[in-house]
């Protein structure tokens, strides 16, 4: 008898989990996805308290003020150079990035076989189209750590889909006649797409390869919608592009860090932080670096790029949104509106669109010969980013599917497959 396994979509954002022809497994109380995200709670003061916890409830441990670490965003140090450094999570302990993520993924496993009812040794995970782009080597130490940090809790049998063609896969499943679909993953990490072609006599077919025209993809999605946002509307109000005494532009790496998840932690390193209270004469206005150093001593960095992430949320639902800084100065408040968001967010935008058109291009189909575009990933929320993609396809239906867990279930449709059941 062939080992059970389940399919895991492990994505920048959140995550999900599918068992081959069982459906998706509730990861919390009435959902069927959760974050990714881990905390590592310091247990001094904390009697009883877990050492890790995992998303919302890993979130919420963040947000309650309990002492510790949280990680999300790990998805993204694939490929990177962070991937077998360490990091402090409190308590003097430091663990390894790539263990990190084998934390979460052992979390996922077990709530995978708690629903299946029995050890699961295989294991299907999704992959975006690019891990890292335009440098194939990287992009391959990005899988293999991956894999690695699967095997590490126990996945004997360890096989890779790519995510679009994944959620394409989900499509077919309900689909009546045969298609030419493009479909746009674009979550928080990477925005994928994959030109297949799907349809009900196709759908039990092993091999899909002469199925696939294309796929093409770029590292751009929400957490550089959020990154980009909270340059344009938060970090101004503590000093990002300000004018020092002289006229010049105060240094802006820490703005980077600051806005970037995985990096954020870096800015409170006893050594970082002299620098900058250092920085202090580089200032025009004082009172914006007086901002910054409250910012980096409450260890509010995280806390402002949820806040980003709450006001692109808010704007692409309508209007504009008011994101409230009292913990840094009282009645502080920044304000971001659409036309904001949509300049700062132009260059990415375009660069996905471009990317969707390219797909297109590579299989050697006109953008007219397209009939749907499927929709999935968190960031297709943003509905100013869908109309511009849905532009280049004229005759193309648009459907949306599950935003957050079409991937999931089209890995337990792939892994149905795979394994034979």
């Amino acid at each position: 008898m062939k080992p059970a396994g389940c399919a895991i979509d492990f994505g920048t954002s959140n995550s999900a989990i599918a068992l081959p022809g069982a459906g998706l497994v509730e990861v919390e109380p009435g959902q069927r996805t959760m974050p990714t995200a881990v905390f590592y709670a310091v247990e001094e003061g904390q009697p009883g308290a877990p050492e890790r916890s995992y998303g919302r409830v890993a979130l919420a441990s963040y947000i309650d003020g309990l002492d510790g670490r949280l990680m999300r965003s790990m998805k993204s140090i694939l490929g990177s150079t962070l991937v077998d450094q360490h990091t402090d999570v409190g308590g003097g302990k430091a663990v390894r990035y790539l263990d990190v993520i084998g934390d979460y993924l052992r979390h996922l496993k077990k709530l995978a076989e708690a629903a299946a009812g029995e050890p699961l040794q295989r294991v299907v995970l999704g992959r975006p189209v690019a891990f890292v782009d335009d440098d194939a080597e990287r992009d391959a130490q990005a899988q293999a750590s991956l894999e690695r940090a699967a095997r590490s809790v126990g996945f004997a049998d360890v096989s890779f889909q790519l995510e679009p063609i994944a959620a394409a896969f989900d499509f077919e499943r309900t689909a009546e006649r045969e298609h030419l679909v493009l479909v746009a993953d674009i979550g928080g990490g990477t925005s994928d797409f994959s030109l297949v072609r799907v349809g009900p006599e196709r759908r039990e077919r092993l091999d899909r390869l002469d199925d696939v025209l294309a796929n093409h993809g770029v590292h751009i999605a929400g957490t550089d919608f959020d990154r980009h946002l909270e340059l344009a509307a938060i970090l101004p109000l503590l000093g990002y592009r300000s004018l020092g005494p002289g006229g010049r532009e105060v240094p802006n790496k820490v703005y980077f860090d600051l806005a970037t998840w995985h990096l954020i932690n870096t800015v409170y390193a006893p050594g970082r932080v002299a620098e900058l209270r250092r920085m202090r004469d580089f200032y025009g206005d004082v009172k914006l670096h007086q901002r910054l150093m409250r910012a980096v001593s409450l260890r509010l960095g995280h806390a402002l790029a949820a806040k980003a992430e709450e006001a692109k949320i808010a704007v692409a639902e309508g209007g504009a949104a008011p994101v409230a800084l009292d913990d840094i100065e009282p009645g502080l408040q920044a304000l971001l509106d659409e036309a904001t968001a949509m300049r700062a967010l132009d260059a990415d935008l375009q660069r996905i669109v471009d990317a969707g058109v390219q797909t297109a291009r590579e299989a050697g189909v006109q953008p007219d010969q397209v009939d749907v575009l499927y929709f999935t990933g968190g960031s297709t929320g943003l509905s100013p980013l869908a109309d511009r993609i849905a532009a280049e396809f004229p005759n193309a239906q648009r459907v949306k599917g599950d935003r957050f867990a079409s991937v999931a279930q089209g890995l337990g449709e792939h892994a149905r497959r795979l394994w034979g059941g």
